[in-house]
């Protein structure tokens, strides 16, 4: 959905990367306007942020006007974001302190729209107990930080104080621009991924799982204001902002790692594609060809049922991947392992399936309901799932 975004730019050198920002958020389908400090217009002219935003860029609060409206005021109010990029030490003393002497600042002092401050400086200056100090402040006040990166400054030094990747700040939007932080005070714990069972040092089994449902899932849950552990298997996808990651590879390290989250966990969901069965037998050395082998499986620990048989006051969700009698398959294993409700998908499915972005399952819970939805993307899915196990905690 199309949101308003304004977007300060104050004077340093990372203002290069804000124009690729503007241009990411841009292909979003967002609106972004932008405001520039007098420092900023140094580094970077108004006229390339301008072709970027695709909207006319203020610099300066007492310029002739277009159309009469207080301007200030009025990107104050239409704002749905308000993002300070890069953020000067000077800009953010300035907001710490309610101080409002130019186009940037009342406009930032102006709205009530959530607040994106993402710092950018010398390692010194961040790291200065003031710095410090007015960042603590907004974030006190319900601004979101978002914490530079390490490495080689432009000032020459290395530390602490260049912008983070811009990855990283589109993160922070997505969380300013979800307004309804029900999950707020929950901890959420989801597995996502294959695991991979070890034949030899150069070979292993596993599977086509993607990762992306169970990514979803917790990125969902953390927009949403929750506390997320995802404990993952090998996959290539990026994991959103702010989640706790708790990287394995095979299914003991992930039984390990979900017993010893669970304890503190209030919703576990369980949308990993775990090996039921490991080689017995697991060789130290390449095994050399041969015309045959064989190969001795033995099983792996069901961590879904161990789950619910430890299960206090967690919402226990499971997932259901089949190829054929679907929904007989999900409805015994939603009681067999006392799961409070279950995910279930047909891999034959058009759009539904490993790798996909899109989902088609049906849900099933204990108390006998269920809810069959249409092909959605799996961020669609993550949202209902997490829905249906609010409800659960609130019963």
């Amino acid at each position: 959905m199309s949101k308003n975004i304004v977007v300060a730019v104050c004077g340093g050198i990372a203002v290069y990367k804000t124009v690729d920002l503007v241009s990411r958020l841009k292909k979003k389908g967002h609106n972004v306007y932008v405001m520039m400090t007098k420092s900023a217009c140094e580094f970077v002219t108004p006229l390339t942020f301008q072709t970027m935003s695709q909207n006319e860029v203020v610099t300066d609060m007492f310029a002739p006007v277009s159309n009469w409206e207080v301007e200030h005021i009025s990107l104050a109010t239409k704002a749905d974001v308000m993002l300070v990029c890069p953020a000067t030490a000077n800009i953010i003393g300035k907001i710490a302190s309610g101080i409002a002497d130019d186009f940037v600042t009342t406009t930032i002092m102006a709205t009530k729209a959530p607040k994106v401050i993402c710092p950018a400086m010398n390692n010194n200056m961040y790291d200065n107990v003031v710095v410090q100090r007015n960042l603590s402040k907004l974030k006190n006040d319900g601004c979101y930080i978002v914490e530079p990166g390490e490495g080689f400054l432009a000032c020459g030094t290395v530390g602490k104080g260049r912008l983070t990747e811009l990855e990283n700040i589109e993160d922070a939007i997505e969380e300013a621009l979800c307004t309804d932080k029900d999950l707020l005070g929950k901890r959420v714990l989801v597995t996502a991924g294959p695991t991979r069972e070890a034949i030899d040092p150069v070979r292993y089994i596993t599977n086509h799982s993607s990762g992306k449902m169970g990514y979803e899932i917790a990125k969902r849950a953390r927009i949403r204001g929750a506390e997320v552990t995802l404990v993952s298997g090998q996959v290539s996808l990026r994991p959103f902002s702010g989640i706790n990651i708790i990287p394995v590879t095979s299914a003991q390290d992930m039984y390990n790692a979900v017993i010893n989250e669970y304890d503190h966990s209030d919703i576990v969901i369980k949308a990993a594609a775990v090996a039921d069965f490991t080689p017995k037998d697991k060789s130290e050395h390449k095994i050399k060809k041969s015309d045959s082998m064989s190969l001795e499986l033995t099983k792996n620990p069901d961590i879904l049922m161990n789950l619910g048989e430890k299960k206090a006051h967690q919402v226990l969700v499971g997932f259901c991947m089949e190829t054929k009698e679907l929904m007989e398959n999900a409805r015994k294993k939603l009681a067999k392992k006392n799961l409070d409700f279950i995910v279930a998908n047909n891999l034959n499915t058009k759009g539904a399936g490993f790798g996909t972005d899109t989902n088609v399952v049906t849900i099933i819970d204990k108390l006998g309901n269920e809810q069959s939805l249409d092909i959605m993307s799996k961020g669609d899915v993550a949202d209902i799932v997490l829905d249906k196990a609010l409800e659960f905690i609130r019963k």
